[in-house]
Formats: C-alpha cells, sequence, structure tokens
C-alpha cells in the first residue's frame, strides 16, 4: 500500500524550504503563486504573466527532487514566447505542494494535473515535462486529450523505453543513509553530470540535495508507453532526447518517439539528462517556434 510522499521532520521540511528559496530567488520574478485544491492535495506554483493574450499558455512540469526551480536556466529564454508560464511542484514529490492521498497510478498523476489546470480556470495549455515530469506529461495528456494543445517531452524517463539498470541502483543509492559522496556520486549519475557539478554549491543544487536527503517519496513507477498508447498521442509533440549518458533511452527513444503520429524529435549532441540547463537558450528557441506553430490560436 503507498504512502503520502513526506518531509521527515518539521527541521527537515525548514531546511529544504530556505534552500527552495534561495533557489526561487534567482528566478525571473514571477508575477504571483497560486495554491489549488485537488483530490490528492494541495499543489502550489507560480505564474508568469505573459502579454500575448491570445495565446495558449505553457505549463511546466519538473523531474524528480526538481520543483518549480528547475527551470531557472530555462524560464529567461522560455518567457521571451510572451505567453502565461505556469510552473508547479509536483505531489508527492520536493516542493511546496503537499500530498493528502497516495498516488498509485498513472492515471492518479494525470487527474491532479488536470484538477489543477481546472483549479487556475485555464482552457487548452501546451505541456512541457522534464525526465520523470515528462511522464506526467505523457500520461495526462492521453487521459485528458482535448485539455492539451502540445506537449513537450524533455529526456522523457521511462516513456518511450526504460531507463539503464544502474539507474534504479543510483536512485537506491542516492536515498541510502551513508557518506555525502555517495549522494554526490548518485546524484552526478543521474543527472548525467560530472560529481564536480553536483558538489559546486549552486542554489538549485543544494535544493536537489536537501530534497534527496529530507523527502521522503513513494510514487509510482512509470512504465514506457505500449504502441496502442503512442498512437493515441495525436497532439502535436516535441521530443527532445539528449545525445550523450540519456536516460530517455538515446537514439533506440528517438526511433520510437519518431512512431508518433504528429511528433518532431530532436536528438541534442553533447547533451545529457541534464539537456534543459545545458542547452536553454537553443532549446527554448525551438519551443518557441514549435509552439507558435501548432498554437491553435496562432
Amino acid at each position: 500500500m503507498r504512502t503520502i510522499g513526506h518531509f521527515r521532520s518539521a527541521d527537515a521540511r525548514a531546511a529544504y524550504v530556505r534552500a527552495y528559496e534561495a533557489a526561487m530567488a534567482a528566478l525571473p520574478p514571477p508575477t504571483d503563486g497560486f495554491e489549488v485544491g485537488t483530490s490528492f492535495g494541495c499543489v502550489r506554483g507560480f505564474r508568469w504573466e505573459g502579454v500575448r493574450d491570445t495565446s495558449v499558455p505553457v505549463v511546466l512540469l519538473p523531474g524528480r527532487s526538481a520543483g518549480v526551480p528547475m527551470w531557472g536556466d530555462n524560464l529567461p529564454d522560455l518567457l521571451r514566447s510572451e505567453r502565461t508560464v505556469f510552473a508547479v511542484d509536483a505531489l508527492g514529490d520536493a516542493g511546496l505542494s503537499e500530498q493528502s492521498v497516495p498516488l498509485s497510478t498513472a492515471g492518479d498523476q494525470a487527474t491532479w494535473v488536470e484538477e489543477t489546470l481546472d483549479g487556475l480556470g485555464v482552457g487548452v495549455v501546451h505541456t512541457l515535462g522534464h525526465s520523470f515530469g515528462a511522464a506526467t506529461t505523457a500520461a495526462h495528456a492521453l487521459r485528458f486529450p482535448s485539455r492539451v494543445a502540445s506537449i513537450g517531452l524533455l529526456e522523457p524517463a521511462f516513456v518511450l523505453r526504460w531507463p539503464p539498470p544502474s539507474t534504479f541502483v543510483w536512485a537506491t543509492l542516492s536515498l541510502v543513509p551513508g557518506p555525502s559522496s555517495w549522494r554526490e556520486h548518485a546524484l552526478a549519475a543521474l543527472g548525467g553530470v560530472e560529481v564536480d557539478e553536483v558538489r559546486a554549491r549552486t542554489p538549485i543544487g543544494e535544493m536537489i540535495s536537501a530534497a534527496v536527503e529530507h523527502f521522503q517519496s513513494d510514487l509510482p513507477t512509470p512504465r514506457p508507453l505500449s504502441r496502442e498508447q503512442l498512437g493515441r498521442l495525436t497532439q502535436p509533440v516535441y521530443v527532445a532526447i539528449a545525445g550523450r549518458r540519456s536516460l530517455a533511452g538515446g537514439e533506440r527513444a528517438a526511433t520510437r518517439a519518431r512512431t508518433l503520429p504528429n511528433a518532431v524529435v530532436d536528438v541534442w549532441p553533447g547533451t545529457t539528462h541534464s539537456l534543459p540547463m545545458q542547452v536553454p537558450a537553443e532549446l527554448a528557441l525551438r519551443l518557441r517556434s514549435f509552439w507558435d506553430r501548432v498554437d491553435p490560436a496562432g
């Protein structure tokens, strides 16, 4: 039986929130924050108001242990689209959102996203997810297709192929109490970066480290989509795969993504699973062009 994600203590939550707020301070100032009640808990996030009132807004879904601040490198360029951008902390994971009911299936994940969008009062949206967030993005689009103008899958772990077996070992090791060097090597392997990059004391790095150390999650593991499910993703889809150290499946995942009915698939040379942070300007340019082309209001 699944449990509810939680911080290990009040002090643990306070330490995480301090790191979260420091990471948020590096982002472009949001227009406002919001909280929306759903069947699975209270979802919190932030809104950046765009100036193109007729454009379809963008909704960002983060990777594991990342939350809204993970988009810090991306937001300055994404906001040049002049669209309204919403970013949320995922239920059941570290962040400001508060889970109240266990999440047992991909359908549950899709439901809290849909109920959040209902609560925000938005119509159709472009959804964009990284890693585990991409799996939630795909699950939502499958179950609520009329809500989605397009979906973006950035290094979509589990969506197209199973990650390498070592991923599960590193994920477990990152959560085991022990020397900090264990956690650093595990986080480096999961992010596809060097250990020195994890050890660099950046605000986002400190926040992710605090999330891994202080938050206990019990989310269901996504499964790669079947051929039938891929065929039902008829919305425009943008897929970005890392050219080096991909956890999404590399070239094999890209080949499978090209079977989607309406997909644009890019393999980004030299990038790893941390692709969004490694090519933020180039990726934003690609996404803005994609959204403008498929935008029902455009």
